[in-house]
């Protein structure tokens, strides 16, 4: 099997290092991998396959010899280095939002539209959803193509790992500080997260919405391929750690029973189905912490429409809705395209 020269792009922020972490475990052909940061980070190492591995500075030359460039580090950082290392022959599979409604540049989730990767030549880039996104578009489509979608009505509840290493310290800190009786301080999100709900998450909009929700709307169509679907969104931050959840309420064209709906999503790749009430099992962001699939439960008739069902969407949204979504489209790239 031939072995590439790979660069992760942000590796010291919490998507880069795990990023790390899933090309060790799914055992990705890397020849040589090289880590990439900003000048804070020099001197600092990651260990991969049991070697310390430097940080270097990421600079405009820094792509010579790297075919294939994994990004996490920043929208204004992807729109300046993406293009310099596709110039450098290396090709971009990015994390960031900087890319992904720009219509020469595919934007994919694996299990849903892999066959556009293979427009990656246009610009040389590959654009990585929004983690709330991905997790909701891999359960979808099994749903769509049987049944056709008309609406969806998403409302999340967002781990404070999707704001990075620094929010997750913020909530650790908070919590602490509650228990211990003294005065909380706010640098990450506006107002406390521990034991709170935000919804509010990236910033608002002139018409109301923010721009998570917004790139909820926008991608999820794209990555669909149909601009009929009606996607409305609420986006909240929730005081967990790790994975997101969803509640999802789904109008479709055509009937579909929770029991059609369930043998469907049993089938479909990357999806697990946790769906017994009468046990109390149903997905949960901590059984989804660390884990790859999607998991889907509480799958029911909305009684409120001809067809419709609602339903509960969790994963990890460091692993799924990053780093693994990244990798597993790297993974195609090489067995197909490369």
């Amino acid at each position: 099997m031939r072995e590439y020269t790979v660069a992760v792009v942000g590796a010291t922020g919490a998507v880069g290092n795990e990023m790390v972490a899933t090309l060790e475990q799914r055992k990705f052909p890397v020849k040589s991998l090289k880590l990439l940061a900003s000048e804070r980070s020099i001197g600092k190492t990651l260990t991969y396959k049991g070697k310390e591995v430097p940080v270097d500075e990421l600079k405009e030359d820094s792509f010579e010899g790297v075919e294939i460039g994994l990004f996490s580090a920043g929208g204004s950082i992807s729109q300046k280095f993406a293009p310099l290392a596709w110039e450098s022959g290396c090709v971009v599979v990015d994390n960031t939002s900087a890319w992904r409604m720009d219509p020469n540049i595919p934007l994919v989730v694996p299990e849903v539209n892999a066959h556009a990767i293979k427009d990656y030549k246009n610009k040389g880039i590959i654009a990585n959803p929004n983690c709330s996104t991905i997790q909701m578009v891999v359960a979808l489509k099994p749903l769509h193509d049987a049944a056709k979608i008309k609406r969806v009505v998403v409302s999340t509840y967002q781990a404070v790992s999707g704001t990075g290493k620094k929010a997750i310290f913020e909530l650790e800190t908070q919590v602490s500080d509650l228990f211990n009786n003294r005065e909380i301080t706010k640098k990450v999100y506006p107002h406390q997260i521990a034991f709170n709900c935000l919804p509010h998450i990236d910033v608002f909009t002139e018409n109301g919405y923010t721009k998570e929700e917004l790139k909820m709307i926008n991608e999820t169509k794209k990555i669909m391929e149909d601009d009929s679907i009606q996607v409305t969104a609420t986006t909240v931050r929730v005081p967990v750690f790790y994975g997101h959840s969803e509640s999802v309420n789904v109008e479709f064209e055509r009937p579909l029973s929770p029991e059609e709906a369930r043998e469907l999503l049993k089938k479909a790749p990357g999806v697990i189905v946790a769906d017994d009430p009468s046990k109390n099992i149903y997905p949960l962001a901590i059984y989804a912490a660390g884990k790859d699939e999607t998991f889907v439960g509480r799958i029911r008739k909305d009684e409120s429409v001809e067809h419709g069902l609602n339903m509960w969407i969790v994963a990890d949204n460091i692993r799924k809705g990053a780093a693994l979504n990244a990798v597993q489209i790297a993974e195609i790239l090489t067995k197909t395209y490369l």
